[in-house]
């Protein structure tokens, strides 16, 4: 029998044997990363100055830093002490899911302040001339909703489209969102039009955590869809539609409406890597890469950082690059 064919028929047998573990031949697994990667709703960039930063929800924002995208250091908070305007919003002044992004000669970080279970919900901005921890401004509320809108103000990702900018932002309360921002403050413009984006045909419509790209012409509208935040027992996966127009209508491959419960399934949990999903994307040497968290089934369900670097397919679909290693 030849080796190729042997080793074939092996894993076969051992995937039919019980409480045999096996890599899953659909999802890549994330790129081997050493150092805290300790993480949950990451947003990454590559810094001007060279390196890379991470903030994440837990802490005052908590921030990680790399020289190389695979060793990451603890670097404490985005923040010193929560601004006061956060306990409006819950008695802890802890902050969710932040944005980070590079415009106009500085960094914007976007976050929400919210309550396990409601839709007071705020999402609020700060900005550095660097980028790294201890060195933000915060500007206070740029969005909000309340319990009588059925929309909830939370994880905000921000995209420059045709000469403006757009804030997505949405969890549960009939899903994804979208609002148009005053570029000069970064917060919404006044009356500002809430265009629905993405949501599930019954309650409690569990998709949330938007990140939109434009790539080759078109708008890509990722979310995370299902149950966070369960540990081991998480059932996230990250969907995918993309438009013509950055606030849609948003369709998948078969041309079915994220509206009405549309969306390509483009990752998974599998194996070890449970509860894929809190996702956003970053430039790196002209590649887009996939930031986004994990629980860890083989370390208690431990929320950690998984990084894949994103392909696009000749039809113009996103695709997760095959091999754990960096390109």
């Amino acid at each position: 029998m030849r080796p190729r064919l042997a080793s074939l028929l092996t894993a076969a047998v051992l995937a039919l044997l019980p409480g045999t573990a096996r890599a899953d031949a659909t999802y890549p697994d994330p790129q081997p990363l050493t150092g805290e990667q300790i993480i949950h709703d990451p947003t990454v960039i590559r810094l001007e100055s060279g390196g890379y930063v991470a903030y994440s929800t837990g802490g005052i924002i908590g921030a990680r830093t790399s020289e190389d995208r695979t060793h990451w250091d603890d670097a404490g908070n985005a923040f010193t002490t929560p601004p006061s305007w956060w306990y409006a919003y819950n008695d802890t002044g802890d902050p969710w899911a932040p944005d980070l992004s590079y415009r106009a000669g500085r960094y914007w970080l976007y976050y929400a302040v919210s309550s396990w279970g409601t839709n007071h919900s705020a999402i609020g901005v700060a900005t550095s001339p660097t980028g790294l921890p201890g060195t933000w401004t915060d500007h206070g509320k740029v969005f909000g909703s309340e319990r009588t809108d059925s929309w909830n103000a939370i994880d905000p990702a921000v995209i420059r489209a045709d000469g403006r900018l757009w804030m997505s932002f949405g969890s549960y309360w009939t899903g994804i969102r979208m609002v148009e921002l005053d570029p000069r403050t970064g917060k919404a413009v006044e009356g500002a039009t809430v265009h629905h984006l993405a949501t599930r045909p019954d309650a409690p419509y569990a998709v949330e955590g938007p990140y939109i790209v434009e790539h080759g012409g078109r708008y890509y509208l990722f979310a995370s869809y299902d149950t966070c935040c369960a540990g081991a027992d998480s059932t996230y996966r990250i969907r995918v539609g993309r438009s013509t127009s950055v606030t849609g209508p948003y369709v998948d491959s078969t041309g079915e409406p994220l509206l009405e419960g549309g969306g390509d399934l483009l990752l998974a949990g599998h194996g070890r890597y449970v509860g894929t999903g809190g996702e956003s994307i970053f430039k790196d040497r002209g590649r887009d890469v996939l930031a986004y968290h994990y629980y860890d089934a083989e370390d208690g369900g431990t929320p950690k950082l998984g990084l894949n670097t994103l392909t696009w397919t000749k039809n113009g679909w996103p695709d997760l690059l095959r091999g754990r290693g960096r390109p």
